[in-house]
């Protein structure tokens, strides 16, 4: 098995038992993701854990480029929500991005995690 693959089954285990970093922006929000470079036009999948809390209302997600934007929100349920979300941005063309996700109660940011990504241009010929 390669190390990449066994570091994302150690790092899903660890979210579904529900292990945490205290005192860290990973105690409210994680984004989970397997790759940094992808060619265009490119289909991200990535997770995104939120640690279940009562205070916990939206789930914004993002995908930002200098020439293109995508969001998403989700309503979450509170404490009684489940903690790994599945997001796919579809058809990225190539650009740096930053994916975003930021957890929000009914009157602030809660937490924000951020990744980047690479989309090349016309892939490999």
């Amino acid at each position: 098995m390669k190390r990449r693959t066994v570091a994302w089954l150690v790092l899903a285990a660890a979210l579904s038992i529900g292990v945490e970093a205290p005192g860290s922006a990973a105690d409210i929000v994680e984004i989970v993701i397997n790759g940094r470079y992808y060619s265009e036009p490119a289909t991200v999948q990535f997770m995104v854990a939120v640690q279940p809390d009562e205070q916990n209302r939206i789930l914004r997600i993002e995908a930002d480029s200098v020439d293109l934007f995508r969001a998403s929100e989700f309503t979450l349920n509170g404490a009684d929500e489940k903690r790994l979300h599945t997001i796919v941005f579809k058809s990225l063309p190539a650009g740096d991005y930053t994916l975003r996700a930021q957890v929000h109660s009914s009157t602030s940011v809660r937490g924000t995690a951020m990744h980047h990504v690479t989309v090349t241009g016309a892939g490999l010929q």
